[in-house]
């Protein structure tokens, strides 16, 4: 019972474990640039963006795709931050008051998020706790950003606030960017009002990347690209990938090993009760109807073993993701505690997976009853 209670348990942590990671560094990757990126076709993309012009009409074509839920323009500008005799390379990501700040907030450390409903330009910034603490920047201290132009011309000064300060333990993103008014990026670029360096979209269901992105792309003008949040971090999905083989690795060998062990408890049944099969079948009990009895004792310990196991399994689960006990270096996972997914279609599958391999791992060596003699049973000792 306790061996398929451990098996239980431990498939449970890895399902909810390696579903939470992924999901969570998924959702840090879509939420920050979109699960499609609209922009000038570049062979090799750098952090210099080509303007891209998206007239009303295809914009309203492409928001009415079915699984569309949001559009928003942003533009990016690198440059360097200068604070006393401190100085960091940054890229300014300016959004407009189209954007959707759902994300952000739940990172904000300190501040709040910005408001560009105005028309004049917002010298307010979010800056992200890994520059903060590099530059010695708090809440609400003024900087300046100097961004490089085409030799000769001397480069451009601008002086921020710092309105909020944000963390969201994925160093792509800590480590870069700091967001702030898109008019400020149009200006320094010298772009009209109407462009911007690329259009980011949202979807309800990211299954629905690819689809949409082809859809989209079949309506752009040819200088345009569409691409998926997965082509744009081709290697950060791969890495996620191999969640699902580590995960389908652990399941496998514990599924092995509870199969194993149902099969050796139902032998020592077996040989522990051969005078009673003995018995039995002098009594005129077929085959069958004794290989029912050591089977319906077997399946009451697989389910025994299942309730235990779930009760302590997600348990042990809720612990971790109410209370955040186990922690995580944010270098190399890209969060800071191991984060949970409990599904209940994927529990509700593992339990039935777990009971049908058992119960049929068990048929094979039932049959040790039809090829015991009742009368050597009877005087077996």
């Amino acid at each position: 019972m306790w061996a398929i209670a451990l098996g239980i348990i431990i498939m449970i942590i890895a399902l909810a474990t390696g579903n939470g990671l992924r999901n969570e560094i998924r959702s840090k990757i879509t939420g920050f640039g979109g699960h499609i990126q609209i922009l000038n076709y570049q062979p090799n993309p750098t952090y210099e963006q080509d303007p891209i012009t998206i007239g009303d009409s295809l914009l309203l074509t492409i928001q009415n795709l079915e699984g569309v839920t949001h559009i928003q323009k942003i533009a990016r500008k690198a440059g360097i931050i200068k604070q006393q005799e401190l100085f960091e390379g940054a890229i300014l990501k300016g959004v407009d008051s189209t954007f959707n700040w759902q994300f952000f907030e739940s990172y904000l450390q300190e501040g709040n998020s910005l408001n560009l409903s105005g028309k004049t330009y917002n010298d307010s910034v979010i800056i992200s706790q890994n520059l903060a603490n590099k530059l010695s920047l708090q809440l609400h201290d003024k900087f300046s950003m100097y961004f490089v132009r085409e030799l000769p011309k001397p480069p451009l000064l601008r002086y921020f606030h710092v309105a909020g300060i944000y963390k969201t333990d994925f160093e792509e993103i800590d480590n870069n960017y700091l967001l702030g008014d898109l008019k400020h990026v149009l200006r320094l670029n010298r772009w009209e009002k109407d462009q911007a360096g690329n259009l980011e979209i949202y979807l309800s269901d990211e299954d629905l990347m690819l689809e949409k992105t082809l859809a989209i792309r079949a309506i752009l003008p040819f200088e345009y690209d569409a691409l998926t949040a997965r082509q744009l971090n081709e290697q950060l999905f791969q890495w996620l990938d191999l969640f699902d083989l580590n995960i389908l690795i652990v399941l496998i060998i514990m599924i092995v090993v509870a199969t194993i062990n149902m099969s050796i408890a139902l032998l020592i049944l077996i040989l522990e009760r051969t005078q009673m099969i003995g018995i039995l079948k002098a009594l005129g009990s077929y085959d069958l109807s004794i290989r029912k009895i050591f089977l319906l004792s077997a399946a009451n310990l697989i389910a025994k073993g299942l309730l235990w196991g779930n009760i302590i399994g997600i348990g042990l689960c809720l612990l971790q993701q109410y209370f955040g006990l186990i922690k995580l270096d944010p270098s190399t996972y890209y969060v800071s505690e191991v984060s949970i997914d409990l599904n209940l279609f994927h529990l509700i599958l593992l339990n039935a997976g777990t009971v049908l391999i058992c119960l049929a791992s068990l048929v094979l060596p039932s049959f040790v009853i039809t090829r015991i003699s009742p009368v050597k049973a009877i005087r077996f000792d």
